[in-house]
């Protein structure tokens, strides 16, 4: 996947968000490396997919909303 082209702007929005996301990206892959630790190799698949399924969609929320939040703090608008 290629790189997103972005003005400088969106370049310094995307480093406020990419550090303000950091740690909790950090904290989240922490919580992943448990759970597949935590599993036998038999166990890996079915049940367990669908937990990190979920903690990804989780992550996913959290970055968006971030985004969001960041945008609305500096009263930025992005458009396609």
């Amino acid at each position: 996947m290629a790189d997103t082209p972005l003005t400088p702007e969106q370049e310094a929005e995307a480093q406020r968000i990419y550090e303000l996301l950091q740690q909790t990206f950090l904290d989240e892959a922490r919580r992943f490396a448990r759970l597949l630790a935590s599993k036998a190799d038999d166990q890996q698949l079915g049940r367990t997919e669908f937990e990190v399924r979920d903690q990804f969609h989780g992550l996913a929320a959290k970055a968006l909303e971030t985004a969001l939040n960041e945008r609305k703090k500096r009263g930025t608008k992005v458009r396609a």
